[in-house]
């Protein structure tokens, strides 16, 4: 259904012996536009981010992460054996758990080091 004027039915009376005024069709004001603004040579706006205000952030997401990880441990005591090689020891779940997560981004760091150095030696060339 179509709100447009010219398509709207005509309004009926509401007393037939009445007689019907139209109002007069609503006209909308002619639209501005106001002219861009441009920023002066040498003048640029500032961002709002900062460095103080980046490292906030990751402090809150850390202190996030590490509440996260301490209520993971601690609903996580269950002692567990755990065998590595010639080493035979008892730790909680959740220690056990973190330091397989520790080890494997250990691991990966490594990696990810041994190819940025091969990426390095390969742009001297």
């Amino acid at each position: 259904m179509s709100t447009n004027a010219d398509h709207l039915p005509d309004p009926e009376p509401a007393f037939p012996d009445e007689p019907m005024t139209t109002a007069p069709p609503a006209t909308t004001p002619p639209t501005t536009t106001a002219p861009p603004t441009t920023i002066p040579a040498g003048k640029h706006r500032q961002s709002l981010s900062s460095r103080a205000g980046n490292t906030w952030i990751a402090l809150i997401a850390g202190a996030l992460i590490l509440i996260v990880l301490l209520v993971f441990i601690l609903q996580n005591l269950d002692r567990v054996d755990v065998s590595l090689f010639f080493w035979h020891f008892s730790l909680p779940l959740g220690v056990a758990v973190l330091l397989s997560v520790i080890g494997g981004a250990l691991v990966m760091a490594l990696v990810g080091g041994v190819r940025i150095l091969q990426l390095r030696r390969a742009a001297k060339k």
